[in-house]
């Protein structure tokens, strides 16, 4: 993100004018941002730069700077209204001469709302004494190469685009399967050279023996029958040559995929939360399989076509350079027209692939969701919603046809204008004894070769636009680099169970945290409950402890080392985690409890459901632990999905235990089975608890109580109850809501 803006020179001068009569105006810019909106909300351009010691704003249209002393200032925040927003200061309460409220520095269109929420957030630390870090990444949806605005849905440009060395990589990947490459060269060349003799074989028969009407039947059988080996063989090799590039591109659409998928698989959430399913799955699937294609088809008949392009031309040249021109005079017309269609059509594929994502994500979202839809009796209604997105895309899908519908023919009649002038030139030549029939007859049957070719040619750009487009798609997947990912020399640690949470701030979006600030201590074997209204930053706790994400600020350690710096297989390998949203994957219970220790037998897998209270529950299925669970565990109830999942956590055998609203989906009776079981499991274990039901975390050793992303209040049931805060009132909110159900 963009933080750092350069001033134009007439208001680089006039700050430069500002700062230097104004004391401790501080050397370092550390914020330079536009501030483009006036107060009355027209469009101007206005700039807000903040150094170490005072904030100078330019508004639009005003030519000196207003500036205010950070030490006249309590805090700075970013207020974001409807389409715009303003930069506030609140007035400081320690008597240093501050103006006594709030003070409106600068107004800005929300699309730098991102800056000035970053901004406020900088020149807050500042004001604590601290320093912070300016990251300047590229914006969102720019390229940092050449600055142009990507297409919506790609971090590629189509700009800096670099086709040829996409075909490299390509090439690379080939290279790993070297043989059924020299295989399918090898019978690139002999298809080539036997699909050029039958011209040949032709011309022989015509002028040595049909046009003088020799009576010797053997030669003209030879010929016919040397015709017919030649055609045979050219279809044999031709099958071979498909038998070998369809291994070729199915060895290298199988790398691919595995590539993409194992990439997907390290990819931190940051990243995949903001892909749509649809995206992501028609990169591992549609997009390799549009390469494979390519690469099975198109691309090797490019390298066949190529070849007997250039054995035609020369050979047409060699007999008749004058009629070889004449043949090849549409060329140059042909290049033209397809070198001006290109870019347009690069972008209607991209497009296109877009709206697929979005057809296909909106079809595995209703499908998902199916038992909500019918719940509603909202079918129609969600017929009508993908009707309208396949509309979307049937109307870029019949642009793309269009464009081709029109095209194509023209090509193809501009290709064949030459092949008119062969015949009347030749037959020019034949009538004035200047070329014998045959060789007409060789030169027309070899113009009509090259124009296989050329018409082939003619529809590649099609081609190769979807298949790069593809391309474009998959190693965008493949280049991404996790957020979170190990450290250069990772540590495994036996870990005891000591957790230290120091000064961490983490927000989703960088400019806007969830958590403040937020430092705890908890010792092996300890259990922590953790509570607070919706949306307070409980859930983004653990998930930075799971290491899902990474600390904007701050650090997290375990047992003295940074969780950074621990190996990340590692660290999941010691912490046992059932999560809020339970799932399951397809298969039968026993797989998906044995899913955290694939080598685990029965007994072990009995006893952790044991542990979870889901033994009874699945012995009274008429096939037990191998009973089918179905997508996402749709076979079996709420909390039947939930006891299975806990089963999972206990057999995983944890050091830290993560309970995110574990007891969420149970009825009391079966909840208190489950707790029993889980006290069992969280003995000499360090227990990060979320529960709904504040009892269930009556027992824990500590109590933390979040608001707005921090600690408000930590202590016992017992000691947060006496002191009548946060905590008191939740409790009493929960027991009003459980007499009113009662009743």
């Amino acid at each position: 993100m963009r933080l750092r803006y350069e001033l134009p020179a007439a208001a680089a001068a006039a700050l430069t004018e500002a700062l230097d009569g104004h004391e401790a105006s501080g050397s370092h810019v550390r914020y330079a941002v536009p501030a483009d909106l006036t107060a009355d909300g027209a469009f101007g351009d206005g700039w807000t730069v903040a150094t170490d010691a005072l904030v100078a704003v330019q508004a639009p249209g005003a030519r000196g700077w207003r500036t205010l002393p950070l030490r006249q200032v309590g805090r700075f925040r970013a207020d974001n209204m409807v389409g715009s927003g303003r930069l506030v200061a609140e007035p400081a309460s320690n008597g240093t001469g501050g103006a006594a409220h709030e003070q409106i520095l600068a107004h800005y269109s929300m699309s730098h709302a991102p800056r000035y929420a970053t901004l406020a957030r900088g020149l807050n630390l500042l004001l604590d004494g601290k320093r912070p870090t300016v990251d300047e990444t590229p914006d969102e949806g720019v390229c940092p190469t050449c600055g142009r605005r990507r297409e919506p849905g790609t971090r590629v440009c189509r700009a800096c685009t670099n086709r040829a060395a996409m075909m490299r990589r390509l090439w690379a990947l080939a290279r790993g399967h070297l043989r059924w490459v020299v295989a399918a060269v090898a019978l690139f060349a002999a298809f080539t050279l036997l699909s050029l003799l039958p011209p040949q074989l032709t011309r022989v028969l015509i002028d040595n023996h049909l046009v003088p009407r020799r009576p010797h039947l053997q030669p003209i059988l030879l010929l016919v029958g040397a015709l017919a080996v030649t055609y045979g063989l050219t279809a044999l090799t031709d099958a071979l040559r498909g038998r070998a590039m369809a291994q070729l591109s199915n060895a290298l659409a199988r790398d691919l995929r595995s590539m993409v998928y194992t990439n997907v698989q390290k990819l931190s959430l940051g990243y995949l939360g903001t892909r749509d399913a649809g995206d992501i799955l028609n990169r591992v699937s549609k997009d390799t399989r549009n390469i494979q294609q390519f690469i099975n088809f198109w691309l090797t008949d490019s390298v066949a076509q190529g070849l007997f392009l250039v054995g035609v031309a020369v050979i047409l040249f060699l007999r008749e350079w004058r009629l070889a021109v004449l043949v090849l005079a549409p060329l140059p017309v042909v290049v033209l027209l397809a070198g001006g269609v290109w870019g347009h059509v690069r972008f209607l594929f991209r497009r296109q692939e877009r709206l697929f994502d979005k057809v296909d994500t909106l079809l595995q979202d209703i499908l998902s969701g199916i038992r909500v839809v019918k719940a509603f009796g909202r079918e129609r209604a969600e017929v009508g919603r993908f009707r309208a997105r396949s509309g979307e895309l049937r109307e870029v899908m019949r642009a793309n046809e269009r464009t081709w519908a029109n095209l194509v023919p023209l090509w193809s009649f501009v290709m064949r204008a030459g092949e008119f002038l062969v015949f009347a030139v030749g037959g020019y030549l034949v009538l004035g004894d200047r070329m014998k029939l045959g060789e007409l007859v060789q030169f027309v049957q070899y113009a009509m070769l090259l124009y296989g070719p050329l018409v082939w040619i003619a529809g590649l750009p099609r081609r190769f636009a979807e298949s790069m487009t593809a391309a474009e798609r998959v190693f965008e997947v493949i280049d991404e680099q996790p957020s979170v990912a190990d450290a250069a020399r990772p540590r495994r640690l036996p870990i005891a169970g000591h957790v230290r949470f120091e000064e961490v701030v983490f927000g989703y979006q960088s400019h806007d945290p969830v958590l403040h600030e937020v430092s705890l201590e908890v010792a092996p074997g300890e259990m922590i409950g953790i509570v607070g209204h919706s949306g307070s930053g409980k859930s983004t706790l653990i998930n930075l402890l799971m290491r899902l994400y990474d600390p904007d600020e701050g650090r997290i350690i375990v047992d003295g080392v940074d969780l950074r710096a621990i190996e990340l297989r590692d660290l999941h390998r010691q912490l046992g985690v059932v999560l809020q949203e339970t799932f399951l994957f397809a298969g039968s219970i026993a797989e998906n409890i044995a899913y955290a220790q694939p080598g685990a037998t029965p007994r072990q897998l009995i006893a952790a459901a044991k542990v979870a209270g889901a033994h009874d529950f699945i012995c009274a299925f008429p096939d037990g632990y191998d009973t089918r669970v179905g997508e996402r565990g749709q076979r079996l109830s709420g909390g039947e999905r939930q006891r299975v999942a806990i089963a999972r956590a206990v057999l995983h055998d944890p050091r830290i235990l993560i309970l995110d609203e574990a007891t969420a989906s149970v009825d009391t009776e079966t909840e208190e089975v489950i707790q029993a079981g889980l006290f069992q499991l969280m003995k000499g274990r360090t227990t990060f608890a979320i529960a709904h039901r504040l009892s269930t975390l009556r027992h824990a050793d500590r109590l933390l109580v979040l608001d707005k992303g921090r600690i408000a209040e930590v202590g016992s049931h017992a000691e947060l109850m006496a002191a009548g805060g946060i905590y008191h009132g939740l409790v009493q909110s929960q027991r009003r809501m459980n007499r009113h159900h009662a009743l």
